[in-house]
């Protein structure tokens, strides 16, 4: 794939994350990590010890390369962009001169696009002659890897003074700039040039949420939270973007929702994808429920389920209708 040639100006680049993967070869089982993020993704790393190219047309074993690739595991709202290297560790941890590759400016659109070395040079012998073997057949291989986001207005990401508007928001005060409000949010954007004074009320929102959301427009990320707080907030933030017109806000947040779709939480995430207009969050949905199973779990979790349903994929609720003693058909029936 050709380098992108991405202007620095105009990307948020993530920190290095480092992913170890232990290999044994003496294995042929595929190695398949846990799903991890890095960049605000989630991904999983996928080794074949001897080779893929050996599943894929039975030749023998490979003793000289193995296969690795990095695969993006959560859907995003738009493309991205992701560097990775793999590289072979000596046993103090440190990159064994020759054995490493880099795959830059690569761009993952969908769950399950994967990009790698299908041929990653290993050679037994070498390993064995120099001592990095770990013991036996067991290596360790380093996967860093850091993803590439829009970022047009990372200039803003400098000190600023002079706060020229206020905002009060559930008992609390916080200063901001006109000028760089406006330039993120074009509702904002009407509000302060409107002959508006210098305070500006704020109903219906958490101030967390507002200090969150000012956060985003200036540095272009959200502040760092916890596992349980980041699908609380990002509820609240969809709305927020949503009420604000800030479109690249709204897809965050609607990519961490989707990360949260199950059986309890696919009514609620439904319902908020209407509310906010969100065609992508709700077509996530809508795949999640065109499981037979787990739309009738999530209709089991909320009784108004049926109603939205039948409202966005009717196609969906007829063929639950294919099993004669279904106990919603009439239910089912009143809806058409």
């Amino acid at each position: 794939m050709p380098a992108l040639g991405f202007a620095s100006a105009n990307v948020a680049r993530s920190a290095v994350t480092r992913y170890l993967l232990h290999v044994d070869r003496s294995s042929d089982e595929m190695i398949e990590t846990p799903s991890f993020n890095v960049g605000d993704c989630y991904w999983r790393i996928y080794c074949y010890p001897n080779g893929l190219s050996r599943l894929v047309s039975r030749l023998p074993k490979s003793t000289d390369h193995m296969s690795i690739n990095l695969t993006l595991d959560g859907r995003v709202a738009k493309p991205i962009i992701a560097q990775v290297t793999f590289s072979l560790l000596d046993q103090d941890g440190k990159p064994v001169p020759g054995h490493s590759i880099c795959l830059s400016e690569i761009e993952y659109s969908e769950v399950g696009s994967s990009y790698g070395c299908d041929e990653f040079f290993i050679h037994k012998e070498f390993l064995k002659a120099s001592g990095y073997l770990v013991s036996a057949d067991c290596f360790t291989v380093a996967c860093d890897i850091s993803v590439y986001r829009d970022s047009p207005l990372s200039d803003l990401q400098q000190q600023l003074l002079d706060t020229d508007v206020v905002f009060h928001v559930g008992g609390k005060t916080f200063g901001a700039h006109r000028s760089v409000l406006a330039a993120r949010s074009p509702v904002l954007e009407a509000e302060l040039y409107k002959g508006t004074t210098g305070c500006i009320q704020i109903d219906d929102m958490l101030p967390q949420v507002f200090d969150s959301l000012l956060c985003f427009i200036y540095t272009d990320c959200l502040p760092q939270m916890t596992t349980i707080e980041e699908p609380m907030m990002a509820e609240h933030l969809l709305a927020a973007a949503d009420r604000f017109g800030m479109e690249e806000l709204k897809l965050i947040c609607e990519e961490k929702l989707i990360r949260e779709l199950n059986d309890d939480t696919a009514a609620k995430i439904l319902k908020l994808a209407v509310r906010h207009r969100s065609s992508f969050l709700r077509e996530a949905c809508i795949e999640f429920l065109e499981d037979a199973p787990c739309l009738e779990a999530a209709m089991a979790m909320d009784d108004d389920l049926c109603e939205h349903v039948a409202m966005f994929c009717p196609m969906l609720l007829k063929k639950m209708w294919a099993y004669e003693e279904d106990p919603m058909q009439d239910e089912l029936a009143m809806l058409f």
